[in-house]
């Protein structure tokens, strides 16, 4: 159950970060990439939600932790650059 643990820390890792802004990069396969920034709106015991303000564009969008474990998904926080990532 080693995984689960891994899981459950990039959870505790993340639930500091709620309402701040992040920016995303996202692999969605088949070279199909891309970049948002946006807020961490909420956690939740499987997925976390990033709500992507930008003009013309409003939408939710959520990923898994495993989605982070696997580098799906890699998440940079504020100005600071700090990023996320299975490496945690």
């Amino acid at each position: 159950m080693a995984g689960k643990d891994v899981l459950r820390e990039i959870r505790k890792q993340l639930e500091p970060h709620v309402g701040e802004k992040i920016k995303l990069k996202a692999n969605r396969g088949r070279r199909r990439t891309y970049e948002k920034e946006g807020v961490l709106e909420s956690i939740y015991p499987s997925i976390f939600v990033v709500r992507v303000d930008e003009p013309n564009y409003f939408q939710r969008l959520s990923f898994t932790y495993a989605d982070v474990l696997t580098e799906t998904v890699e998440l940079t926080f504020g100005e600071s650059k700090r990023r996320r990532s299975a490496s945690l």
